[in-house]
């Protein structure tokens, strides 16, 4: 990707961190997959989406005609805010939906603590394939469809490995949009490898951080943890004081709420 779309794949990747939490998250990769597959094979609706010639107001509307009532609140934000950014061409519209989805299946494997087995199953695939002469070609075969190779990859990952790394094979291997196996399945483990650096800490606060404030957080929060530490940052009246932070299962609860809670149980004995 040249310079603005690697800009418009970072905003929509920075939307995507704060949205971590969000109740939809956990189908959003499937969504994202489905539309990139949309765009990939429509290329009058691909065009008119990533057309930087056409007002920004006109491409967001027609997302939100096309879309709404396909996907998740949640996926249609995100597919908006892709459709107003800038994309030296079209097709790095899909490839960044496609990396956008790979994004949150690798986040979803971080929380439920599958991400270092993801990792290991996607190298221990790209070895395979480097071995038998007989998988590269069924997985790269032009008369085979994108099912039937999806289909080879899940039988040969699903029973032994983890979901995420069937779900990122699956996609990835059965839409190489010209790239060899070995550099797409390489590209995986290094945002496998990636996602490991990517601590998120959400935040909870009564009201809004300081610059100042949020910058001291986030550095005492990296110190902590040994990587850059980003904050997503909510404000919750309920907290009275203080801040809560959550990053993965750990929590650190230094609010006045939870303080006073305390206090209660110790009169209560």
């Amino acid at each position: 990707m040249l310079g603005s779309s690697r800009d418009a794949l970072g905003t929509c990747r920075d939307f995507l961190d704060e949205q971590r939490q969000d109740s939809d998250f956990g189908n959003l990769a499937g969504e994202l997959y489905s539309v990139a597959d949309l765009l990939d094979s429509e290329s009058v609706l691909r065009s008119a989406l990533a057309d930087s010639g056409q007002l920004t107001a006109v491409r967001e509307n027609l997302a939100q005609d096309v879309f709404a009532s396909r996907v998740s609140p949640l996926a249609l934000q995100l597919i908006r805010l892709a459709a107003v950014q800038r994309w030296s061409e079209g097709m790095d519209l899909v490839l960044a939906l496609e990396q956008l989805a790979e994004q949150a299946v690798l986040t979803v494997a971080q929380n439920d603590g599958s991400l270092d087995a993801t990792e290991e199953e996607l190298f221990l695939f790209g070895r395979a394939v480097d071995g038998s002469a007989e998988l590269q070609m069924a997985l790269t075969d032009p008369a085979s469809s994108s099912e039937v190779k999806a289909a080879i990859v899940h039988d040969l990952v699903a029973a032994r490995g983890t979901s995420a790394a069937a779900t990122l094979l699956g996609y990835s291997i059965s839409h190489l949009h010209g790239r060899r196996i070995d550099s797409v399945v390489s590209h995986l483990v290094e945002m496998a490898a990636k996602q490991r650096d990517r601590v998120v800490a959400d935040i909870k606060v009564a009201a809004p951080l300081t610059p100042e404030q949020s910058q001291r957080l986030a550095q005492a929060l990296s110190q902590l943890k040994g990587r850059t530490v980003r904050l997503n940052v909510a404000v919750d009246p309920s907290v009275l004081g203080g801040v809560h932070v959550a990053i993965g299962e750990e929590v650190i609860d230094g609010t006045i709420e939870s303080r006073l809670e305390q206090a209660r149980r110790a009169l209560l004995g």
